[in-house]
């Protein structure tokens, strides 16, 4: 049985895959001598594109696609008839195969009529700065050119425009790619004079000026230009039952969602299988597999999501590298998700490694989530039901609010275990964080939204499920939830954040506090605390807040009676595995008071808790039995090696 399979409601996740009976194969080779789109397809006489290729399949049809770098947005024209009746597109396995949404430019020339001079009185020294000019080619650019569209979509509703800068999102969604990275945009020409590696594109879209590190010359480079909103994507909705595997796309111009529109697209279609792909550098979204947009016309009985997502790197998304709206019975597992939002859109409201809307009966396990700027590795977006979150490593969470959030669930439960959740910096203005001189700020238990950063944070979401995680280095608290009665009206959006589990989790050097319970209507036991400094336990309400150690947390809450203190070390080794190990360096206190504490000194004495029937396993798989350790290890001999993703 595969224990990292079963849903909260303790149903196994219902994999629909099924072998596939393919009855024609269609070859593409673009770096065939003979190819033409004109041919029948064969492997003697192969097609040029794999739009011809789309052009022509059926149900039953698999295309395979020879190495090479293909500037071409693949637009599949139908669907499979089932699950073992697909439309498969996949790498032949001889080499790379690249959909790369940029064209190679040349006939460069020097900037002419533009002052990089900032202004009167404000000289600069721009002698030695080479900034270079390229017109646009309108053969180039078929019906969409991405110079001339802003980053935003049309919808703007969400966005605070007192809390935002709209630089990045008036920004253009074209970019100037040298030697396969991005030039970074600016908004003024005069900019350009500022920073190497920066572009600026006229205010009709017709002409870009760039400046290239070290002021080279672009003729000593590949420098290329988006054409293309997307790599991917069927120009009709709802077709299904399509796969996509070990293709790499590049330089998809998309726009900020919503609508989310993304490299690899299935268009609001369902159970589409991609794998194995490689998705780089989208402006925007990576991969979309939802409804893409909330004002499209309802339609009764249409499927939305029962899509898989596996084994898939998708690095430097500029907002969302996974998106879904309405998407259900989503499986997304063993992808690596990196460099999210470049862009710094977090403001409105669509950022994130994975952002999906309304999730139920979905399985996210076994992902690598790192690096994300100003965003949440994982959100999932009011009305989730019967999710598992599990297996996974939530790393690396730049100027970030939060890793997970689960957002406005007011039914069913949600169950996240045996992730590993490490460093998660908070997203705020230092600036506007109070002084507090001597002990001022030591009796204050409510901080205002000048500081964050919580591992886990549950914003109205009722019966959440926080289990065997280890939730380490967060900048505010491990687990923070408020309610949001304001939502609970004709929308039912809302929730009270009541009856949450927390259970046999460990809680690692978090900056403020382990967990923050909303009432004293959650529950809390087995975890293990380690590290953790002062008042780390907290309800809010009903007034006056409490800010209670552990021996406290039991004698007036009933929390934790089989909760532990620890004061050791878990820390990563240079080639990223865990070591759990006694620290050199004792806590500061009393020595009474850290009698009362009981801190743990040496992790092997950890005591065993209760093991949870939601989690018969650890993040390896290994059974924990009937009692267990905390956290998600059900060992700590040796190095603990992490997931590394595909």
């Amino acid at each position: 049985m595969d224990r990292s399979a079963i849903l909260p409601d303790g149903r196994s996740f219902d994999f629909w895959e099924r072998p596939c009976a393919f009855d024609r194969e269609l070859i593409v080779d673009g770096n065939a001598p003979n190819a033409s789109d004109a041919n029948d397809g064969t492997a003697a006489a192969p097609l040029k594109t794999i739009g011809a290729a789309a052009r022509r399949a059926e149900p039953g049809t698999r295309v395979r696609i020879r190495a090479g770098l293909y500037r071409e947005c693949v637009r599949p024209v139908r669907g499979g008839d089932g699950p073992d009746r697909m439309i498969a597109y996949e790498a032949y396995g001889d080499g790379p195969v690249i959909l790369r949404a940029s064209e190679r430019v040349s006939d460069f020339a020097p900037s002419t009529g533009w002052r990089l001079q900032p202004g009167p009185g404000r000289a600069r020294d721009v002698s030695g700065v080479r900034v270079w000019q390229y017109a646009l080619d309108p053969e180039l650019f078929r019906g969409y050119n991405p110079f001339c569209a802003v980053n935003i979509l049309h919808d703007r509703l969400f966005i605070e425009y007192d809390k935002t800068d709209m630089t990045p999102y008036l920004n253009r969604r074209g970019c100037v790619f040298c030697d396969g990275r991005p030039l970074r945009q600016v908004p003024l020409y005069c900019r350009l004079a500022e920073e190497e590696g920066t572009y600026w594109v006229e205010h009709n879209g017709q002409r870009v000026h760039f400046r290239l590190p070290g002021d080279d010359s672009p003729d000593r480079h590949v420098i290329e230009v988006t054409v293309r909103e997307q790599c991917f994507a069927p120009e009709v909705p709802f077709l299904s039952y399509i796969r996509v595997s070990g293709l790499i796309c590049e330089h998809a111009a998309t726009g900020a969602p919503v609508p989310q529109r993304g490299a690899i697209s299935c268009y609001r279609g369902h159970h589409w299988i991609i794998e194995d792909c490689e998705v780089n550098w989208s402006n925007g979204v990576g991969i979309d597999v939802g409804n893409e947009c909330w004002h499209h016309e309802p339609i009764e009985g249409q499927l939305i999501g029962y899509s898989v997502v596996r084994r898939c790197t998708v690095r430097d998304a500029g907002v969302c590298g996974i998106a879904g709206l309405f998407a259900a019975h989503m499986l997304i597992e063993d992808n690596l998700i990196q460099g999210t939002n470049w862009q710094r859109m977090e403001l409105s409201w669509e950022a994130g490694g994975i952002k999906l809307h309304h999730s139920v009966d979905g399985l996210i396990r076994r992902n690598v989530i790192r690096d994300t700027l100003r965003a949440d590795h994982l959100w999932l977006d009011c009305g989730n039901e019967n999710n598992r979150i599990t297996g996974n490593l939530f790393l690396n969470g730049i100027e970030q609010r939060e890793a997970i959030f689960i957002e406005c669930t007011r039914d069913g439960v949600n169950l996240i275990d045996n992730n590993v959740i490490w460093g998660v910096e908070g997203r705020f203005d230092p600036a506007r964080v109070p002084e507090e001189p001597g002990s001022s700020g030591w009796y204050k238990l409510r901080e205002g939204e000048a500081v964050n950063g919580y591992g886990v944070y549950g914003e109205g979401t009722d019966r959440l499920v926080i289990a065997h995680n280890l939730i380490a280095r967060c900048r505010h608290s491990g687990y923070y939830a408020k309610p949001v009665p304001f939502r609970m009206g004709h929308a039912d959006r809302g929730g009270t954040s009541r009856r949450a589990r927390v259970l046999n989790n460990i809680f690692y050097d978090c900056g403020e506090a382990a967990i923050v319970f909303p009432t004293a209507d959650n529950a809390a036991e087995g975890n293990l605390y380690v590290r953790m400094r002062g008042g780390y336990l907290r309800v809010m309400y009903p007034e006056p807040e409490v800010c209670l150690n552990l021996p406290a947390w039991r004698e007036f809450c009933g929390f934790d009676l089989t909760g532990q203190n620890g004061w050791f070390d878990i820390e990563p080794d240079e080639g990223g595995a865990l070591r759990i190990r006694e620290s050199a360096y004792a806590p500061i206190g009393l020595p009474a008071q850290l009698r009362r504490l009981a801190l743990i000194r040496d992790p092997k004495q950890v005591a065993p808790v209760a093991a949870l029937p939601e989690v018969p396993a650890d993040l390896f798989g290994a059974e924990r039995g009937d009692a267990t350790l905390p956290g998600p290890f059900a060992t700590w001999d040796g190095a603990l090696s992490l997931p590394k993703g595909p």
